[in-house]
């Protein structure tokens, strides 16, 4: 399993259109084969903050979704909304049960 960690801080006067543009990634990640979840937190202090926290079977799923047309889209978009570049860290992981 592969986990990535997105950290994304938003321009305060783009915090809407950015909620609007990665409800569109969110479902259209959910919906590709390989991934298992997509969940988007904020930070309940700096609430211009957010993490991605994705969940995928496996690199090749990972590299079908960074070049899907809906993350490229949103990729494009998110230069001119962040306040920093966007910053992800990739784990390789297996669930303990």
């Amino acid at each position: 399993m592969i986990i990535i960690h997105a950290r994304m801080s938003v321009k305060p006067e783009s915090k809407e259109e950015f909620l609007q543009e990665i409800e569109a990634v969110i479902e259209a990640s959910r919906a590709e084969a390989g991934n298992t979840s997509y969940d988007l937190f904020q930070d309940p202090k700096e609430t211009t903050n957010f993490v991605m926290v994705e969940n995928w079977k496996d690199m090749e799923a990972v590299q079908a979704h960074n070049t899907s047309s809906h993350f490229q889209k949103f990729i494009a978009a998110a230069k001119e909304m962040l306040s920093t570049p966007l910053q992800a860290d990739v784990y390789q992981a297996e669930k303990v049960n």
